[in-house]
């Protein structure tokens, strides 16, 4: 038993020392971690939370970003598209906050609703893959730095969180194939379609990128944004902002969801949490390409210093460009006509495939002249 304790307490001493050596610095919460420091048990999730990886995959801009900027988003596109077309919006939901925590009630609705499996569907995948398209979603947050908050640092990391982000689709496609319903199915098949029609540019964007600054580390993108990535690449930028509509299935390509016409398309068969599941798929999709753009095109986290903050300035200055560029993007929600899927593919395999060629080609041109 002292064998086992000793070795317990060996392995303990060990992480928090792992720990304690790569925490983050934060002069203004100095005096607090501290103390927090000194008392035992406490001082070792203390470390952990402030340990750089597991701050930038678990805190910021990781999971509990991805969760309040989803708290955020869901509430705020449906009250500006109703105000755009003069509607109210969401108000029922803690009335005198004029429906402030709607997205909050959505949440808690899904995890006591039932969960409805029926009985054509292929029950182990229809159950699984909600789930396991978290995989897709968590992967790339290890690969997206902030300033000094990293998961995996890599010269990789450019092209392993594009290639992360495009397995997203596959699931969709998996999970309208698991429902086996018609109606999923033709939400499944839109969105292979879509993915083919988007796919490709996306991919070419990204590349003309790196070869704009020389390299597939995210960290040497910023650095090398003294002129932002925007203006040294405009044609990389008009098709990645494109990108972003079309793989999130954001309007005007709403179309393998279409709730007119095939009612929420590939998630039509689900129900519950299942369904709160699937729902923000594509919001989680759009945040990790909007963290990505920020990178790529905004200059990342530079441009802000608080000496106060240390550390921490890096991930909320990520973040809160991120959530702005999302912002942004949700108007187009009120003000555009949904494509029909002839249109979109035509879209995608003409204008903008050409446009992402030329922007490769730029890119090649700028990342020689440079």
């Amino acid at each position: 038993m002292d064998v086992i304790g000793i070795d317990i307490f060996g392995i303990v001493s060990f992480l928090f020392n792992i720990f304690k050596s790569n925490m983050l610095n934060i002069p203004l919460l100095k005096p607090l971690i501290d103390f927090l420091m000194g008392i035992p048990i406490l001082n070792l999730i203390v470390a952990l939370v402030l340990w750089r990886p597991f701050f930038g995959v678990v805190i910021l801009p990781g999971l509990t970003g991805l969760m309040l900027y989803l708290l955020w988003i869901v509430y705020f596109e449906r009250k500006l598209a109703a105000r755009v077309q003069w509607r109210v919006g969401p108000i029922e939901v803690a009335r005198p906050l004029r429906g402030a925590i709607q997205a909050l009630a959505d949440g808690i609705r899904y995890f006591f609703q039932e969960v409805i499996v029926h009985r054509e569907a292929h029950t182990p995948y229809f159950v699984q893959l909600p789930i396991l398209s978290f995989i897709p979603i968590l992967l790339p947050l290890a690969f997206i730095p902030a300033g000094a908050v990293v998961g995996i640092r890599t010269p990789y990391a450019l092209p392993l969180t594009v290639a992360f982000i495009s397995l997203i689709p596959i699931f969709v496609i998996a999970i309208g194939w698991a429902s086996n319903s018609r109606f999923a199915f033709i939400g499944s098949m839109r969105e292979a379609f879509m993915y083919f029609a988007y796919e490709i540019p996306f991919v070419l964007a990204a590349i003309s990128m790196v070869y704009v600054y020389g390299s597939g580390d995210l960290y040497v993108a910023v650095e090398k944004q003294t002129i932002p990535g925007i203006l040294l690449n405009p044609l990389a930028f008009i098709v990645y902002l494109i990108v972003m509509l079309m793989a999130t299935s954001r309007l005007p390509f709403e179309i393998p969801e279409a709730d007119q016409e095939i009612a929420f398309g590939p998630f039509v068969e689900y129900s519950g949490i299942l369904f709160g599941l699937v729902m923000v798929l594509a919001y989680e999709k759009l945040y990790l390409m909007s963290l990505l753009f920020v990178i790529l095109f905004l200059g990342g986290w530079s441009g802000v210093e608080i000496p106060l903050l240390g550390d921490l300035v890096a991930p909320l200055v990520l973040f809160i460009k991120a959530v702005v560029v999302i912002s942004i993007l949700v108007i187009v929600r009120a003000v555009y006509a949904r494509y029909r899927l002839d249109q979109a593919i035509r879209f995608g395999w003409s204008n903008l495939f050409g446009l992402s060629v030329a922007s490769l080609i730029f890119g090649i041109m700028v990342g020689w002249l440079m």
